[in-house]
């Protein structure tokens, strides 16, 4: 990697090229903007060149032209909105240069492109400059997005001071080889989740946890926060409280017992209690430090004690970290089955410190990569080629690798999300690829024989044998699907079990719609899809090939 070739990325309207002439005056390098570069040589602009001779030749025109540019060095190149989608171009960037994203939301990228006279900058949008449409095709890149080695959100900065961050960024990122540099620069977002209520971060960075305090005054300013745990997250609570303090906000902490036999109306009650003893506010905010019990569990306090308070997750294990602290999901368990009573309730923001992974028992560490494997196995092959290709190095827990794989994690989930807030126009179901009979497992044993990611492990594979009985999953890509969670240690059967409880326990499921279970099936790995049609016989063979009788 040079890092004096800069790649600025990002959605048009994020100021990739005002910022990039002003940095590279700052530090006197030289300044490309791709697009104008195509335009020169081509003799039209991006609109007509779209117009004449399609998407496809221009993509091969920009993938061209970002060979020729990268010469030399002292190089700021600024690229247009859809450079990532041709998968031939990061590698190529992440080889040469550095890069940096600039990100905003969909609203702000509206409002400035509907004051840009520029007409090179909106192909893709086809003249609708409406939040809706912008939000839509930003979803779909926003996971490429999230590979860039740093992030700048330019929401609230203006194109100067955008161009100082970029500044900076370059200048620590130049000293990455310096631990202690390391040890204090400030992590940038790792995603953007975008809801109809607002849109919020999601940072990810080794040692973030000392970053709590500064962003709950910067995105919330909350007077008092209220720290809820559990007595395995303890030591971090701690340090997310002396974080709150410093930043001038008075902290309290209450410690749940660990466990989801304890995420119930019970401990909610308990927690509403102690809140209204310290005479909580709807101002004050719901800091959720912990795995995926106590985020889902202080989520759903947050969301109706006082009708609502901000929360923040500050996930502790790799579980949380990839899916339960994402997407507003709260809930707590009743004896008839996990989840049953909960809300919608995003997060101001969510901050994730992979140093916590640490200290993770083996059990507790390993059920996590369930869940990274599900949205590989789900919705991105490329993630799950990623586990393939890195797979000695995350079971040593190779923080750098863990790190960079958690962010491409995130980013699934994310854009799932912000696509369908609520789960209710067929997207984010998808992320439930393994839990229909994952959580019916979890029930029946009373929570206390599997761990979530174990049961969602088993319930992929009984998934995946479903899905090879349709027709739509080849036997060579189940086995794929087998030796990955084998790889990774994770049970591919259960024990002890009747099949017939299973089944009367799948009839609770949250994913029923009038009568009927809708199934998320895998056509081919990194792509699924619902069915509804899933007949009995099939369920019980597929529940026969995961039983360990």
């Amino acid at each position: 990697m040079n890092k004096n070739i800069v790649f600025l990325t990002g959605f048009s309207g994020t100021g990739k090229t005002t910022a990039g002439r002003k940095v590279a005056g700052l530090l006197s390098w030289r300044f490309l903007d791709i697009d104008e570069e195509i335009s020169l040589d081509i003799g039209q602009d991006i609109r007509q060149i779209f117009s004449n001779l399609g998407e496809s030749t221009f993509r091969d025109l920009e993938h061209k032209k970002l060979l020729e540019v990268v010469v030399g060095d002292n190089l700021i190149i600024s690229t247009g909105g859809g450079i990532l989608t041709d998968p031939r171009n990061q590698p190529v960037m992440s080889e040469l240069g550095t890069t940096i994203c600039l990100e905003a939301s969909a609203d702000m990228i509206a409002n400035r492109l509907k004051h840009d006279e520029s007409s090179e900058i909106r192909p893709m949008l086809k003249e609708d400059l409406s939040r809706e449409s912008i939000s839509k095709l930003k979803a779909t890149r926003q996971q490429l997005y999230s590979q860039a080695d740093w992030t700048i959100h330019t929401d609230k900065l203006s194109p100067k001071a955008v161009a100082n961050e970029i500044f900076r960024a370059i200048r620590l990122l130049d000293q990455s080889e310096n631990t202690e540099i390391l040890d204090i620069a400030p992590k940038e977002l790792s995603s953007v989740v975008e809801t109809k209520n607002g849109t919020y971060p999601i940072w990810v960075a080794q040692g973030n946890l000392e970053q709590a305090g500064i962003r709950l005054k910067k995105l919330i300013n909350p007077s008092v926060g209220y720290v809820i745990t559990d007595q395995g997250a303890n030591r971090y609570a701690r340090e997310v409280q002396k974080s709150m303090e410093s930043s001038g906000i008075e902290s309290h902490s209450f410690t749940m017992e660990p466990g989801e036999e304890h995420k119930k109306l019970s401990t909610v009650e308990l927690i509403y209690k102690w809140l209204a003893e310290r005479k909580a506010e709807r101002g004050h905010a719901i800091v959720a430090v912990g795995g995926g019990v106590v985020g889902d569990l202080a989520g759903y306090v947050a969301a109706t004690y006082l009708r609502g308070m901000p929360v923040v997750h500050v996930p502790t294990t790799l579980l949380a970290m990839m899916d339960s602290s994402i997407g507003g999901k709260t809930g707590v368990d009743l004896t008839q089955g996990k989840n049953l009573v909960g809300s919608f309730h995003q997060p101001q923001f969510v901050l994730v410190d992979t140093n916590t992974l640490q200290t993770l028992p083996k059990r507790i560490l390993t059920e996590g990569w369930a869940e990274g494997l599900k949205h590989g196995l789900a919705l991105d092959k490329s993630l799950l080629e990623s586990f393939e290709k890195n797979a000695s190095a995350l079971k040593k827990l190779d923080l750098d690798v863990t790190t960079k794989l958690i962010k491409h994690s995130i980013s699934i989930k994310a854009q799932k999300v912000t696509e369908d807030e609520f789960e209710k126009l067929g997207k984010r179901i998808l992320l439930n690829y393994g839990h229909t009979i994952g959580h019916a497992i979890e029930s029946i044993t009373n929570y206390s024989s599997y761990l979530h990611g174990e049961a969602v492990s088993i319930g992929m594979m009984a998934a995946g044998h479903i899905s090879l009985a349709k027709n739509l999953l080849s036997s060579d890509d189940l086995i794929r699907q087998e030796t990955l969670l084998k790889t990774f240690n994770l049970p591919i059967q259960f024990e002890n079990i009747s099949i017939d409880n299973i089944k009367d326990r799948i009839v609770s499921d949250k994913k029923r719609t009038r009568g009927k279970v809708h199934w998320v099936l895998l056509k081919d790995i990194g792509s699924a899809m619902t069915n509804s049609e899933v007949t009995d016989s099939e369920i019980t063979q597929a529940l026969k090939n995961v039983s360990s009788v």
